[in-house]
């Protein structure tokens, strides 16, 4: 069984994430969506929302399922019995980091493989730190997320104004 571990922060998904997604749980036979706390990027969204709006995007994808951790990758990956960490490669610019990160899990969790996917060529330009720019300056963001994450962060926003 190839158990594929999609890790990130996912502040918030968005539709190039979902891409990836939908297209790894054609390709694998469960597909964990790892949802990062990872504090020293200091988040916008907290932890828990993350992970239910990961959840209320992939609902769909019987054999997706998302957890929140805070743990060496290396050691959540062996905890889930994962033999592959995907990731997700947007442009070329991302590749150095990827090829680093990748070096180092392999070093880390020998036997787990690094693959790589590249979005759909129309959501390649999509990061969730433009998405959350967007937001933040009360911008149209339905196009690039699913509609339940454009009402939190509208939501998030309001709260942060009121």
């Amino acid at each position: 069984m190839n158990t594929a571990i999609y890790p990130g922060t996912f502040d918030p998904i968005t539709n190039g994430h979902t891409d990836l997604i939908n297209r790894a749980a054609s390709l694998f036979d469960e597909v964990v969506v790892s949802v990062a706390a990872s504090p020293k990027k200091r988040p916008l969204l907290p932890l828990e929302e993350r992970v239910r709006l990961c959840e209320s995007v992939l609902s769909d994808l019987d054999n997706v399922r998302v957890m929140g951790f805070s743990n060496l990758l290396a050691d959540f990956v062996r905890e889930q019995k994962g033999n592959i960490i995907l990731r997700g490669l947007r442009a070329a610019s991302d590749f150095e980091y990827e090829f680093q990160l990748a070096d180092m899990n392999r070093h880390l969790a020998p036997g787990v493989e690094s693959i790589f996917l590249t979005p759909a060529n129309h959501l390649s330009y999509i990061s969730s730190t433009l998405i959350r720019e967007i937001a933040g300056l009360g911008g149209q963001v339905e196009d690039f997320v699913d509609p339940v994450v454009a009402e939190s962060l509208r939501y998030h926003f309001q709260q942060a104004t009121d």
